[in-house]
């Protein structure tokens, strides 16, 4: 399972056991928009090949409210 952990500068990934961070930089130049836009399908689909998504997408900009 894969765990994400969202702020103001980026995401802290817990996947398969290893623990890195995805900046927000990073995050905004993959996927070609803001980082208050971007969702966390889209986040996860960077980190897994082909992950399950459940429930609806979430905007990062919502998520942090």
């Amino acid at each position: 399972m894969t765990t994400l952990a969202f702020d103001e500068d980026g995401v802290d990934v817990v996947y398969e056991g290893t623990e890195f961070r995805l900046e927000k930089a990073l995050i905004e130049d993959a996927i070609e928009k803001s980082y208050p836009d971007v969702t966390d399908h889209e986040v996860l689909q960077m980190v897994e090949e082909d992950p399950t998504l459940g429930n609806e997408p979430r905007r990062i900009g919502d998520i942090l409210r």
